[in-house]
């Protein structure tokens, strides 16, 4: 029946029955689909699959060979809440990938090839609250502001990657975040990594495996925890000079130096000026006397 009581044409009822029939019954080759979700786990995909229902919540495309994701096919699917990507072959440049996803809140893109994060990786994902990048060891850099725009991230995980250093303002500014993966990375223990660790220690943040999250240089340091050599970085950071800083103190005092001589090379042709002028004024006195 039609909104005014009158009965809708037949052909009309069928089109709409085989349109829905034909929406559920979508499925991607070799993907089994049930409400409001795909799951193409392990099934050797190499692109990105196609005919994907477009009211799909829950996307799994773990244990694949997928080394790009289309980020205008992605964007059909502006519903999307859960993506697992783990275990492909993603890496390069993620950039603007997920801009058609604002929706997405868990993300797992571990066990890839993933090789930096910038503010444009995941800026556009204002809902996100559990990001996997763990286990990408050609991950070596992430952008101090790469995370400004997830505020609701509780659940970060860069365990087991080739990070040797992280900004502390980087996750300190996540005011929802909870848990933090760190495990198993190359960090360089040195005073630009100072502040990062006092934050550890002083953080609300829950760390995982803590036992493992060690520094792996300098060669002094290494293997050690962590918060433990927050006290011997104090100590060597506060006294200890490096070659530049010897450098910088002598310039510091040849300059104090320099400049003292000529400030009393000036104060004495001054004194001497002013004397001989003096004496000038006591000679024509008497002249006149």
């Amino acid at each position: 029946m039609s909104p005014s009581g009158r009965p809708r044409p037949l052909s009309l009822v069928f089109l709409l029955g085989m349109g829905m029939a034909s929406e559920r019954t979508s499925c991607p080759s070799r993907c089994s689909c049930q409400y409001l979700e795909v799951n193409c786990t392990g099934q050797q995909l190499q692109e990105f699959p196609t005919a994907i229902p477009l009211d799909t919540r829950q996307l799994i495309l773990a244990a694949n060979n997928v080394s790009y994701l289309p980020a205008v096919e992605l964007s059909f699917l502006a519903d999307l809440v859960y993506l697992d990507c783990r275990k492909n072959l993603l890496g390069d440049n993620l950039d603007f990938t997920f801009i058609g996803v604002a929706k997405l809140v868990y993300l797992d893109l571990s066990f890839n090839d993933l090789t930096q994060v910038t503010f444009s990786t995941f800026s556009h994902l204002l809902s996100l609250v559990v990001l996997k990048i763990s286990d990408n060891p050609n991950l070596v850099a992430i952008e101090k502001d790469a995370f400004a725009n997830n505020t609701w991230l509780k659940h970060l995980d860069v365990s087991r990657t080739g990070l040797t250093f992280l900004d502390t303002s980087t996750v300190r500014d996540l005011p929802n975040l909870r848990f933090l993966g760190l495990s198993d990375n190359l960090w360089h223990c040195n005073c630009s990594f100072l502040d990062f660790i006092t934050w550890m220690t002083e953080s609300d943040v829950h760390f995982p495996d803590a036992d493992n999250i060690t520094c792996y240089t300098p060669a002094g340091l290494r293997a050690l925890k962590i918060p433990a050599v927050e006290a011997q970085l104090d100590f060597s950071c506060l006294t200890q000079l490096y070659k530049q800083d010897y450098i910088f103190l002598c310039l510091i005092g040849f300059c104090i130096f320099f400049a003292g001589t000529v400030a009393a090379w000036l104060a004495g042709i001054c004194a001497v000026i002013y004397e001989v002028h003096t004496s000038k004024g006591e000679e024509e006195e008497e002249e006149e006397d």
